[in-house]
C-alpha cells in the first residue's frame, strides 16, 4: 500500500509541474516553419515576443481570458490537493479514504476542461499554419492524469 501511496503522489507532482510548464511556456500552437509559437500568454516570432491579445481577434479577448483564469484555477486546485493530500496522510485514521484531496483533482480536471475545451474551440483551429505544440499535449495529458488521480483518490484507502 505505500508503494500505491507513493506513486500517485509521484503521478500528482508529475501533473503539477506538467500544469506549471504547459500554462507558463508560449507554446500551444507552432508554425509550421518553426518560427512563430503561440501561447496564452505571448506570441514569439524570431525571438521577438508580444502580447496574445494585439494579434487574436479583439471579440477573441474574452475567451483567451478564460483559457488563462481557468489554467491558473486549475494549478490552484491542484497544489491544494497536493497540501491536503500530506494533511489527510497524516491525520486519517486507518481504512478512510482521501475524499477531499479527490474532489480537489476533480475540481483541478474541470478547469482544465474547460480551459482546453475553450482553447480548442476557439484557437486551435484558426488558421492551417499552425498545428499543436508540445504545451497543448501537455494541458490534455494533464487533464487525463488529473480526471485518473482525482478518482483514484477517492477509492484510494489508507491503509
Amino acid at each position: 500500500m505505500l508503494v500505491v501511496l507513493a506513486a500517485v503522489f509521484v503521478v500528482h507532482i508529475a501533473t503539477m509541474v506538467m500544469l506549471f510548464v504547459a500554462t507558463i511556456s508560449n507554446v500551444w500552437l507552432k508554425n509550421i516553419n518553426g518560427v512563430a509559437s503561440r501561447g496564452i500568454w505571448m506570441e514569439c516570432t524570431s525571438g521577438a515576443c508580444t502580447s496574445i491579445f494585439g494579434v487574436i481577434n479583439p471579440e477573441d479577448n474574452a475567451a483567451m481570458r478564460a483559457v488563462e483564469a481557468f489554467m491558473i484555477l486549475s494549478i490552484i486546485f491542484c497544489c491544494f490537493a497536493l497540501v491536503a493530500f500530506i494533511a489527510q496522510l497524516f491525520t486519517l485514521g486507518k481504512g478512510c479514504r482521501f475524499y477531499i484531496t479527490g474532489a480537489l483533482m476533480l475540481f483541478c480536471w474541470l478547469c482544465i476542461l474547460i480551459a482546453v475545451s475553450i482553447y480548442t474551440a476557439r484557437f486551435a483551429n484558426s488558421d492551417s499554419a499552425l498545428y499543436h505544440a508540445y504545451c497543448f499535449i501537455l494541458t490534455w495529458i494533464c487533464f487525463c492524469l488529473s480526471f485518473i488521480l482525482g478518482i483514484l483518490y477517492m477509492v484510494l484507502r489508507k491503509k
